[in-house]
């Protein structure tokens, strides 16, 4: 059920990645500098952007999911007690995604996707597209090992003998 859940949350990642760039007139516009980053020689791309928000959207849809098919047997402790815990895993693995992504799109990178088939002339071979494809990929077995063992059965065992102790007393 975890997979399904993930399988359908990488389509809702994928959907606002389409859709923020063609919001942005295409994915040729994708490494385009939003703002630099301080005095170094790195910037804050639109790229970086997409990936934010997508993980974010991705990131709710995916915890309502689990928490009520995957995950919705037995007791469970309060929505933002769980919430927090996925998010913050999520985010882990969000910012190593970060550095996995811009690799791809990055030309001095050795995992750079290069041409002739990644390129921004079709969507079918958009480094934009299977940039975030492929990151997601590699870090979606974060998400469900730390998930699995921290939001959804940790958290809920402490809520669970939290409340067993004051039912007790």
């Amino acid at each position: 059920m975890f997979a399904l859940v993930g399988g359908s949350g990488l389509v809702v990642n994928m959907v606002v990645t389409v859709l923020m760039n063609k919001a942005n007139g295409g994915t040729r516009n994708a490494q385009e500098i939003l703002f630099p980053l301080g005095d170094t020689e790195f910037n804050f791309r639109f790229t970086t952007l997409v990936w934010i928000v997508a993980f974010l959207v991705a990131n709710v849809y995916n915890f309502m999911l689990n928490r009520h098919w995957t995950f919705g047997k037995g007791h469970k402790a309060p929505v933002w007690q769980e919430f927090w815990p996925f998010l913050v895993v999520g985010s882990v693995a969000a910012a190593a995604g970060i550095f996995i992504k811009l690799a791809f799109t990055n030309p001095t990178s050795p995992l750079y996707l290069s041409e002739p088939w990644w390129h921004e002339d079709a969507g079918i071979h958009s480094r934009e597209y299977w940039s975030q494809l492929l990151t997601i990929l590699f870090t979606m077995p974060i998400n469900f090992v730390v998930n699995k063992l921290w939001t959804f059965r940790a958290v809920r065992r402490r809520h669970h003998a939290r409340s067993t102790a004051d039912t007790v007393v």
